[in-house]
């Protein structure tokens, strides 16, 4: 009985213990339901009461802002008047320039006060007479600076002072005080609402800092009658924790792996295209090099021989007046041959990238609108030309008879591949390429001049051929299959880059990428100075009868030319060398003009011309070429008249005359 006693007050002090540990989380689990909800409340409540602070803050900014940006454009208004002011009295660009900048900040500013304001009616209302005033006061101030511009001062400063005297400016700055003052009323009532909103949420902060203290203490009491129950556990989570990390780092050393491997994989592929890409680039511009050298060794030739051929028939043509017309006749047909072996010539120079580039800066827009005419009439009445570009292109440094050759040579392949019936469409555009972007482009700022047709399109198999020398699609005796290859050789002549998009039916767009051209900047070339074409016609007084000093050291074309000279009325000298013409000049005073081949045995004809220049500065030079090497080597043509090979009588004639008529200009300049 004893025994039984003791195990029913067992049981019975279990069972107590057991309902006062259900109680006990009864209690804690109530505990903790309130403490949750009333942390939540708090959170809620604290994080709407931030949003308000925020928004309230924000518009306060927003008030800064506008007044800022009221202040900045009254100041960006001043100064640009203040140097329109300077601009007007000194004419120096540089001022006319700020002027510029700063008015265009102003609207600037102004667009971003409507911004700022479109929330606002009476803002914005301010903020929309304000833009209208801004247009009158820049027409107002338009006058004096374009005045300014073409330097007629006294007609600026007068209409600078009538701009000065309008009414405009009053009402600018009524407007602009308004606008202050507006904002600083708002800025005000802003200011309270943020404080209080500020002050509120503090509060609540405050309030769930207080909680949080006391749900910590909370924590602590029920982390202690937690604590036993804790410690039976802690040994059988350490062990479960031990194998949970050593499995998540297997598993993580193989993710690791994996990821290792297949960017190591990436990279490959990446390398293996990058690899057969730059092998293909080296195997075209390989092959296209090699073909050149020998196009240019070729025409080199075929010039000297062209030039003897033409000069030949040329005056023998002028010797014919009393011949039958028979003789005639074939004379002709032989020089309309030899002139397209010579056309034929010029383009195997431009694809060896041998042909002299005369450059200039040239605006691309108006070259493109001043073809116009020629392209209707090359293209036909069946062919659709739509040009589109910016008002304002960049300018480039290209020879501008080439780039017109080039774009004429893509309306004519366009048209070929419309079936002379279509839409062709030329735009430029301003665009930023990167290193190698496009081809073999260096990073830099380039004009984009886009010729799109919407012909049959071109497969794979042909890009991936159109730049070879003489391929082409055309039936035989259509086409040379130079013309793209011409482009190419231009293009990079120039500095330049040239890409194709084609598809079969979908068209053609061929991309000229040339460098941007700043003519303002000192430090970039100049255009050579030439005489005007309907000017040298004819000899300047006092020319007729000079003597003239031909060298050059192909017999033929030198016995051809001294013909001419004596056809026209000169007394021609003739040197074999620039050596034995520089012994010459020494003994003769009576040299009025040098004509000189560029490429010759010994020393060149640019050296030759530069020794002439320091020592007898008042001998003309016109060159005579049909190769000039290497494209940078042009620059050393800059201030002379040069003769392409081959050249008719009328062609010497005309440049002779412009030599002569450009060293007497110098001479009087001088004077």
């Amino acid at each position: 009985m004893h025994s039984f006693g003791m195990t029913n007050d067992i049981l019975d002090v279990r069972n107590e213990d057991q309902i006062a540990s259900a109680w006990q989380r009864g209690l804690a689990s109530a505990v903790a339901l309130i403490a949750a909800v009333l942390l939540i409340a708090l959170v809620i409540l604290v994080a709407r009461s931030n949003s308000e602070r925020d928004h309230a803050l924000a518009r306060e900014r927003h008030s800064y802002d506008v007044m800022v940006i009221t202040r900045a454009l009254d100041s960006s208004m001043a100064r640009s008047e203040a140097a329109l002011g300077r601009f007007v009295i000194s004419g120096e660009q540089s001022t006319g320039t700020q002027y510029y900048d700063e008015w265009r900040r102003a609207g600037r500013q102004i667009q971003q006060l409507r911004r700022l304001t479109a929330d606002d009616p009476v803002q914005a209302a301010l903020v929309s007479e304000l833009a209208r005033l801004y247009a009158q006061r820049g027409r107002e101030l338009a006058e004096p600076a374009t005045h300014a511009n073409f330097r007629q001062g006294w007609q600026a400063l007068s209409l600078f002072n009538e701009a000065g005297k309008s009414s405009s400016i009053p009402r600018i700055s009524r407007i602009l005080a308004q606008l202050a003052s507006n904002e600083r009323a708002v800025l005000g009532i802003r200011s309270t609402v943020a404080a209080r909103a500020a002050a509120r949420s503090n509060f609540l902060a405050a309030m769930l800092s207080l909680l949080g203290v006391v749900l910590a203490i909370g924590a602590i009491a029920l982390g202690w009658l937690t604590a036993q129950a804790v410690a039976q556990r802690r040994a059988a989570r350490r062990a479960a924790s031990i194998e949970a990390e050593r499995a998540q780092t297997l598993e993580q050393a193989v993710a690791e792996r994996t990821r290792e491997l297949i960017a190591a994989n990436e990279r490959l592929r990446e390398e293996a295209a990058t690899r057969a890409q730059a092998e293909a680039q080296l195997r075209q511009v390989q092959k296209m090099e090699a073909v050149g050298q020998l196009t240019g060794g070729i025409a080199h030739d075929f010039n000297n021989m062209l030039a003897v051929v033409v000069g030949g028939l040329d005056l023998a043509r002028r010797r014919l007046s009393h011949e039958t017309a028979e003789v005639a006749r074939h004379i002709d047909n032989a020089m309309e041959g030899a002139h397209r072996a010579a056309a034929l010539t010029r383009r195997l120079l431009a694809f060896a990238r041998a042909e002299p580039l005369l450059p200039e800066g040239v605006d691309p827009g108006r070259l493109i609108a001043g073809m116009s005419e020629l392209l209707d009439r090359t293209l036909g009445e069946r062919i659709k030309v739509h040009t589109e570009g910016l008002d304002q292109p960049w300018h480039v440094w290209v020879d501008p008879h080439q780039l017109e050759n080039a774009i004429l040579n893509l309306a004519v392949n366009a048209r070929d591949a419309m079936n002379n019936e279509g839409r062709l469409t030329i735009s430029t555009a301003n665009v930023a390429l990167g290193h190698h972007e496009v081809g073999e482009a260096e990073a830099g700022n380039y004009v984009r001049i886009d010729v799109a047709d919407d012909g049959c399109g071109m497969s794979q198999a042909v890009l991936d051929r159109v730049f070879e020398p003489f391929f082409t699609t055309k039936p035989v005796g259509k086409g040379t299959g130079l013309g793209l290859s011409q482009l190419f050789g231009f293009a990079r002549q120039s500095g330049g880059e040239v890409s194709i998009r084609s598809a079969p039916g979908e068209g053609t767009t061929v991309s000229l990428f040339l460098p941007r051209f700043i003519p303002a900047e000192a430090d970039q070339p100049r255009p050579r100075d030439r005489a005007p074409r309907e000017a040298a016609e004819n000899a300047p007084p006092g020319a007729e009868g000079a003597t003239i000093l031909v060298v050059e050291d192909d017999m033929r074309v030198r016995v051809s030319t001294v013909g001419a000279l004596e056809e026209l009325g000169y007394a021609p000298l003739a040197c074999a060398s620039a050596e034995e013409a520089l012994e010459l000049l020494e003994d003769r005073d009576d040299v009025r003009l040098v004509i000189s081949d560029v490429v010759m045995p010994g020393m060149t004809g640019p050296e030759m011309v530069g020794r002439i220049a320091s020592r007898y500065p008042h001998i003309g030079v016109l060159f005579v070429t049909g190769y000039v090497g290497e494209a940078g080597e042009a620059e050393q043509f800059t201030g002379y008249e040069v003769l392409r090979k081959p050249f008719t009588v009328n062609a010497l004639s005309r440049a002779v005359a412009g030599a002569l008529r450009s060293t007497i200009s110098k001479a009087e300049r001088a004077a």
